[in-house]
């Protein structure tokens, strides 16, 4: 409790430090969405500044989130000179609103050029300033949205602020038509898990793939894996539980309600998960937590990854998006209570959630869709990469009712009898749960399993605020029109449970059975980055975005520019990365080994012809037919790396060139470095197997 938010000018130092007035005011900008007073602003940088400098930082940051997916800063002191030779620490109502970065260097898809470099960092001000400790040296940091001088976002924060407003507009409107007259704003609440891999530095630093790109490009599997179930929630190793405790502490200090730590399904595998909070926020501590767990690793002399498959054969890393929408008077609207089918406000919400996610199912895979995730959605750890719903059996139930016009009951859990007499009954849920169901109904929220465990989780919740916002409007134009509201709402429901049925799944995601189930309902099914992000450009998506002031046409058009060229670009580091490992690492130690195999049969050969050296032989042949396939293959991916170039400007031909034909010549030069690992003596094997890096912690 001492520590909790010591970093942090919340609301509480605010009230402290702040005149009654202009707490007042800047609590209501930030509460009812208000435009900020210029003199409330001046008032704040002052009881900043005199807070941060305090607390012993010597510099302030805008510290925004671009559209590389990670977070910027760029470091300003507070000293001003003086007259007399000397300087003062100042800092300014216009310092802490505006700032200017350079927008030229970061990632515009095509919005701003070269030689255009001027771009804006504009503070907001519901997400509360904070000092973020690096080496012992703390900066005061300023979260803020960031622009183009032409007024495009350039960040992932400016269209969730949008997506939040639209979000709030639209769900408000559903309220008032039941009567509630109180509430002033709908505000969407996140808490995302977050799961990573530790292996120790020292091997770490021996594998080039894992520096440059995140994951390992060559690595044969290890003897044991995760079949033996024995990692998931298994006792916590000292090593590990003094990383994590220094974590928390770290997360605590800056107000990130870091909750639950556990070891994940992997060897090498853990997670971490927070308290909800509003998602401009949550997404702001999630960035930090991503930070934070990086920093804190390596002062343990171990290395996080976030990659979303670090190590081919075993579990692959996500990030659960739990979302929910509160009432800024604390009302929870996906709380179904005790009897759902009396609660025809949540079922008013929760039939526009599931509309909204089969209608805009292909954005939603989008907003999960990474280079990364690519590996992991689809496989037998992860969500498939077909959108579906899982509600449970209570709230299931209730949907078929609707399919027929009316309610009248809902599934209750009652007890669990664990067949122990010292054991209490346990209240049972309604419900069991689906770890296999990308978006599934968890209580009083969903849970979007499909979001990658590197990115950011502002694009998943701008596409979910988005498109729930664009049907809560739906709901609302009709039933605002309607002459008798409760006819019109009851065929409303029926109607939306009749028509989307078909999103609904509470069976086993992973299985081929669900992949032919679903394209017999016409779910799309879409696998890769590249053929996910067309949706951008469709009409359909430019409308719903324009529609709700979220983004416009012109920043559409730049993050498909974007995805298509971050795809490219990351297969193009790892095909490079696979190249310079092979012929400086894996060839060299393949031909030092078939020489020592061919100097041992010499040798044996001419101390006496009556030793049988036909093991070596076999070895020196099976080991000499590899390599040459080897660097077959390595020459055909060197070839693919130069012909990528040869594509034009066109973005998507591009990605799909580096998808079909450069991606698959890295999995098969894989394949045979992976073999030659396997026949290579240990000691001279130049790369950390899988053993020692999932183990050895």
């Amino acid at each position: 409790m001492d520590i909790f938010g010591e970093n942090v000018f919340n609301d509480a130092v605010m009230k402290e430090r702040l005149p009654k007035a202009t707490y007042k005011s800047l609590t209501k900008t930030i509460r009812d969405s208000l435009p900020l007073d210029p003199d409330v602003a001046e008032v704040v940088a002052n009881s900043i500044k005199d807070w941060a400098i305090e607390k012993g930082a010597t510099h302030y940051t805008h510290w925004f989130q671009p559209l590389t997916g990670i977070t910027a800063e760029k470091h300003d002191s507070f000293i001003s000179p003086t007259s007399d030779g000397r300087v003062i620490m100042e800092f300014s109502g216009k310092e802490l609103i505006k700032g200017e970065p350079d927008a030229s260097s970061f990632p515009s898809g095509g919005i701003r050029a070269t030689f255009e470099a001027r771009g804006y960092t504009a503070w907001d001000c519901t997400s509360p300033a904070f000092l973020k400790e690096d080496g012992g040296v703390l900066t005061l940091c300023i979260p803020t949205a960031f622009c183009s001088y032409t007024g495009e976002a350039l960040d992932k924060k400016t269209p969730l602020l949008r997506s939040m407003q639209a979000l709030s507009k639209q769900a408000l409107r559903i309220l008032r038509l039941f009567g509630n007259t109180t509430s002033t704003s709908v505000t969407s609440t996140v808490g995302a898990e977050q799961e990573y891999f530790l292996v120790d530095k020292k091997f770490f630093d021996q594998r080039m793939d894992l520096m440059l790109t995140g994951r390992t490009l060559f690595g044969a599997m290890s003897a044991k894996g995760q079949e033996l179930e024995d990692h998931y929630f298994g006792s916590i190793k000292t090593r590990v539980a003094a990383f994590m405790h220094d974590v928390n502490v770290e997360l605590w200090k800056l107000g990130v309600l870091a909750k639950t730590q556990h070891n994940e399904v992997a060897p090498g595998q853990f997670e971490i998960a927070p308290i909800f909070a509003t998602t401009n926020i949550s997404t702001d501590h999630n960035q930090l937590t991503m930070d934070t767990l990086k920093k804190v690793a390596l002062r343990h002399d171990m290395v996080c990854l976030l990659h979303e498959k670090p190590f081919a054969g075993v579990n692959g890393s996500g990030k659960h998006n739990n979302w929910s929408m509160s009432t800024n008077d604390g009302l929870n609207l996906l709380d179904p209570g005790n009897t759902p089918h009396e609660n025809v406000q949540f079922l008013t919400f929760l039939c526009g959630i599931i509309k909204a996610v089969d209608d805009y199912a292909e954005l939603l895979r989008l907003s999960a869709a990474t280079p990364g995730n690519d590996h992991r959605l689809g496989a037998n750890e992860a969500p498939p990469a077909i959108i579906s719903i899982f509600l449970g059996d209570q709230l299931s139930d209730i949907f078929k009712q609707l399919q027929n016009g009316g309610v009248t009951r809902s599934l209750q859990g009652g007890e669990l009898a664990s067949g122990v007499i010292t054991l209490p009954a346990l209240a049972k849920d309604s419900t069991d749960r689906n770890r296999t169901s990308p978006f599934a109904f968890t209580g009083n929220k969903f849970e979007f399993r499909m979001v990658s465990s590197a990115q950011s989780i502002s694009g998943p919740n701008v596409v979910l605020n988005t498109i729930f916002a664009e049907v809560f409007s739906q709901f609302a134009d009709r039933l605002e029109q309607a002459s008798d509201f409760d006819k019109e709402l009851r065929a409303l429901l029926k109607e939306t449970a009749t028509n989307h049925s078909r999103i609904l799944f509470d069976g086993n995601g992973y299985s081929d059975e669900w992949v032919e189930e679903a394209a017999k309902r016409g779910l799309p099914n879409i696998t890769s980055t590249v053929d996910a992000s067309l949706v951008l450009m469709r009409e359909s998506t430019v409308q719903l975005y324009e529609k709700h002031q979220v983004l416009n046409k012109t920043e559409l058009e730049s993050r498909y520019e974007i995805n298509m060229e971050q795809y490219s670009k990351q297969i193009n580091i790892e095909a490079l990365t696979m190249i310079d490992m092979a012929k400086h690492k894996i060839i060299p130690a393949a031909i030092k080994y078939s020489t020592q195999l061919a100097n041992s049969i010499n040798a044996i050969k001419t101390a006496s012809s009556a030793v049988d050296v036909s093991v070596q032989e076999n070895l020196l042949i099976d080991l000499g037919a590899t390599l040459a396939s080897f660097k077959a293959n390595l020459t055909v991916l060197e070839n693919a790396v130069q012909e990528a170039a040869d594509h034009g400007d066109d973005s998507y031909a591009h990605s799909v060139y580096y998808r079909d034909v450069v991606f698959k010549a890295m999995g098969t030069l894989r394949a045979d470095g992976d073999k030659l690992e396997s026949f290579i003596d240990a000691e001279l094997w130049p790369l950390p197997t899988y053993a020692e890096m999932l183990f050895m912690l």
